[in-house]
């Protein structure tokens, strides 16, 4: 994937809508003699490694990270942790993008949030739970279902096809065989093979990722916790949700 690429990040909830395409040109990538790093009380609680100094940073991703605080209020961990390394820091969002942003296939985003809290649960990641439970919960509309999945999922109220779905990625996360009968247990329930893809991607991907949180002793913005608990219809009238529950 080009570099032009790298970087189309979508947020909704608090994030709203974000899309930042940052041009080749722009891009200035400074190499590991140059960037210096600073323990500083942004990174007090945060990770066990060093957060970059903005201003030590290659542009392209100073940009990204002001982007999604600016239309979220705040800025989650994982950019501060993973821009530890910024070759690695692209390589991970652009990945990000290509299976949790994907326009195409059967798989809506809620479905996609709700792999990656099932996946990271069995996988015992805070930082993971809490933070894709808040996405899940804005993009579904269902504000208990995230919590019922990551204690149990199999109690959780799930429709067929969400059972099947993760019991699937769940499947793929432990590296059990997958076999034939997983593929027409799954198509059964309208999935086709490039969703069954995307599933098994997704486990994938998020067992890397929440073994760097372990790593890093990565942890939750304070945001994540409350986002999409209280449904829009009990906002208060200037469309803010009400705090305190």
């Amino acid at each position: 994937m080009s570099l032009r690429s790298i970087f189309k990040v979508i947020h909704r909830s608090n994030f709203g809508s974000l899309h930042l395409r940052v041009p080749v040109s722009r891009i200035c990538v400074k190499s590991p003699a140059t960037l210096t790093h600073h323990r500083s009380s942004s990174s007090e609680g945060i990770s066990r490694y060093p957060v970059p100094n903005k201003k030590n940073l290659p542009f392209d991703i100073v940009e990204l990270m002001e982007e999604v605080e600016q239309k979220g209020g705040f800025l989650p961990n994982v950019f501060k942790v993973l821009s530890h390394r910024p070759a690695e820091f692209r390589a991970f969002f652009s990945y990000y993008n290509a299976l949790m942003n994907k326009e195409s296939g059967g798989l809506s985003k809620a479905d996609r949030e709700l792999i990656v809290v099932a996946t990271s649960a069995h996988n015992h990641c805070l930082y993971c739970v809490v933070s894709h439970s808040a996405l899940h919960r804005i993009y579904s509309k269902k504000p208990m279902l995230a919590d019922q999945v990551a204690v149990n999922y199999k109690a959780a109220e799930l429709t067929a096809r969400e059972r099947a779905m993760l019991d699937f990625a769940r499947t793929v996360c432990r590296s059990q065989t997958i076999t034939e009968e997983h593929f027409s247990t799954l198509e059964t329930h309208g999935f086709d093979r490039d969703d069954i893809w995307d599933i098994a991607a997704i486990a994938a991907f998020f067992a890397m990722s929440n073994r760097l949180a372990h790593l890093t002793d990565m942890r939750p913005n304070t945001e994540f916790y409350n986002m999409g608990r209280v449904p829009r219809d009990k906002a208060n009238p200037s469309g803010q949700q009400v705090k305190g529950d």
